[in-house]
């Protein structure tokens, strides 16, 4: 599913952000009103997940402003404003439910379930078929012959992607940028991807990074960039060894 986070508070966002694609999900985020309005009306979304204190704009105008231009897309308000005016507020602007803050993200991403089974999502909007090959998009389950395959998140998001594009000329930067979250920047060349950890720093599940590069040879750049450029007149994207690439080469050679 896309969804779109609407939210100002720069760790929250990113906090849900990340549960999301860890089941899954591409998530989008808006961290002022008028930007998340202008997202919400210019792109299709599964659902929207929309705080209500906002800077620009607040969350009750951008919804009423969707539901006046004809967006029916799921919302739901994530706010600390909890008291029973503040929700019947939100709802009666048009959201389909409301959740406070603090809240649990695992009730966060039931409710997401249970309203995308409930609202405009569809039948044929929920399965994708192609051939023998099938994909359940609200139970995340994958059969092929009717036999049930077993996915990673990515690993069913890459499927999804290719499902929802059969039949058309899938490029490296669109699965970069839907998939993984990788921007490619037409003007310079360039995909970034995030940093890669240096020795001793610690990743989100508490576990410490390990890098075996050489003492005088273990600083790395703040962020890799891979160039991608185009071969032989086809148009298609292959990545060009940069000086970066050279440098973890040296730092981590391939074993014999």
């Amino acid at each position: 599913m896309r969804i779109l986070v609407i939210e100002d508070d720069i760790d929250t966002a990113n906090f849900i952000a990340k549960g999301l694609k860890e089941h899954g999900h591409t998530a989008d985020q808006a961290s002022d009103g008028k930007d998340g309005l202008f997202m919400a009306l210019e792109n299709d979304y599964d659902i929207i997940i929309l705080d209500r204190m906002l800077p620009a704009l607040d969350g009750l105008s951008i919804l009423k402003t969707l539901r006046s231009s004809g967006r029916q897309t799921p919302v739901i308000i994530l706010s600390a404003l909890g008291e029973v005016d503040d929700r019947v507020q939100g709802l009666r602007a048009g959201s389909d439910d409301y959740l406070v803050k603090p809240f649990a993200f695992a009730e966060l991403l039931a409710r997401i379930e249970v309203l995308l089974r409930r609202c405009d999502m569809k039948p044929d909007d929920s399965q994708l078929k192609v051939a023998d090959l099938q994909l359940d998009r609200l139970t995340h389950r994958v059969k092929r012959g009717g036999q049930t395959i077993d996915l990673q998140p990515r690993e069913y998001r890459i499927l999804e992607y290719l499902m929802q594009h059969a039949g058309q000329i899938i490029t490296r930067t669109m699965l970069l940028e839907s998939v993984w979250d990788y921007h490619f920047d037409p003007q310079t060349n360039i995909i970034r991807s995030p940093p890669v950890p240096r020795k001793g720093q610690r990743h989100a599940d508490g576990t410490e990074s390990r890098n075996h590069c050489r003492r005088e040879r273990r600083q790395r750049p703040s962020a890799h960039l891979f160039a991608v450029g185009t071969h032989g007149g086809r148009g298609d994207h292959r990545p060009h060894q940069t000086e970066t690439a050279r440098h973890l080469s040296r730092c981590h050679p391939r074993q014999a």
